[in-house]
């Protein structure tokens, strides 16, 4: 037998049904897709349960650059809300404030209280001043012409002039001296608050023989005005209290029936509540736009200056308030 014949036969057989080791990727992709779809249903949720004011700020606050956002955002002032630049806080319920809205709650409480405060202030401070009338003997022989009441820009004072007592020298500013004694003795009581002094003189209708072409009850009321400032600083008034001097002649009788009764002739005190002390120290911060609205914030201004005159009404009982009287013939005199 040859060598070639006896080389042995070998016969390699693989093992049916067994299958290679493939490895755990597929369990990572199932997982991403998992995660996927919770992420996709958790937005489909948020969409639906907010509205579309606060959608409006959320796309704002993904469209504001980085840089912006740091700073604050577009309209960081315009709003309260916890995404710079967006809309409304979506973290507040419809019961619930914002710091802002309870800041400016408390802002509008400190604010009334300190009305309220102010006007018990000129409520005591007249009580003062009648207790004072009353128990000086000096004064209380002129109660009648002493006016006192509450308006709309504080406590007013009114002296009013009388047919048998004239509280100044005719057609002039020179102070009579029951008139001194009443103003000295009003100006140690003024000090006793805080608040500002506003101070006006009014006539008659009686006019001067000019006129208004030369010294006319225009120049008349303001020099009677300005002479009551003086004598109250006389007194003891402060005159840093002092905030404006006005003289108003005819413009604001007190007796609307008669424009020649005496008592359209007086000088008008007013302790200004901050409200209006206010209006007058800020009354030229507006800017005017053109000459047509100057010309009617001019006539404004005036009818402002003269509210608290005009919407106190009356002093005195049975005092209508019919059309304005009719215009004054000129006269040889002069308004006392």
């Amino acid at each position: 037998m040859s060598e070639k014949d006896e080389r042995p036969i070998i016969v390699k057989r693989r093992k049916a049904g067994g299958h290679g080791h493939h490895g755990g990727a597929w369990k990572i992709a199932y997982a991403d897709f998992m995660t996927a779809m919770m992420a996709f249903f958790l937005l489909m949720w948020l969409l639906s349960s907010v509205s579309s004011k606060e959608l409006t700020g959320i796309a704002e606050y993904f469209r504001t650059p980085l840089k912006v956002a740091l700073t604050g955002g577009r309209n960081a002032a315009d709003n309260s809300g916890v995404i710079p630049g967006g809309g409304t806080d979506t973290t507040r319920t419809d019961g619930q404030k914002s710091r802002g809205d309870q800041t400016r709650s408390r802002q509008a409480t400190t604010a009334e209280m300190a009305e309220r405060a102010d006007a018990q202030r000129l409520r005591d401070l007249k009580a003062r001043i009648e207790k004072a009338i009353e128990s000086n003997p000096t004064l209380k022989q002129f109660r009648k012409q002493l006016l006192i009441d509450v308006t709309t820009e504080g406590l007013r004072i009114q002296i009013v002039d009388d047919q048998n007592r004239p509280m100044f020298a005719n057609a002039s500013a020179q102070v009579q001296p029951y008139m001194r004694d009443i103003l000295r003795e009003i100006g140690k009581s003024l000090n006793g608050v805080p608040n500002s002094i506003s101070l006006s003189g009014h006539t008659d209708a009686t006019a001067y023989a000019q006129g208004d072409k030369s010294y006319s009850n225009w120049e008349l009321s303001a020099d009677r005005a300005n002479a009551s400032r003086r004598e109250l600083i006389a007194g003891g008034l402060d005159g840093e209290k002092v905030l404006r001097v006005v003289g108003l002649a005819t413009t604001v009788p007190l007796d609307r029936d008669d424009a020649y009764n005496p008592i359209n002739r007086r000088i008008s005190i007013i302790v200004l509540n901050k409200r209006a002390e206010q209006s007058v120290k800020h009354e030229g911060d507006q800017p005017t736009i053109d000459a047509a609205n100057a010309r009617g914030a001019g006539s404004n201004a005036v009818s402002a200056a003269m509210s608290g005159e005009m919407s106190g009404g009356p002093a005195m009982p049975g005092l209508p308030a019919p059309p304005a009287p009719p215009a004054a013939p000129t006269a040889p005199g002069a308004s006392r």
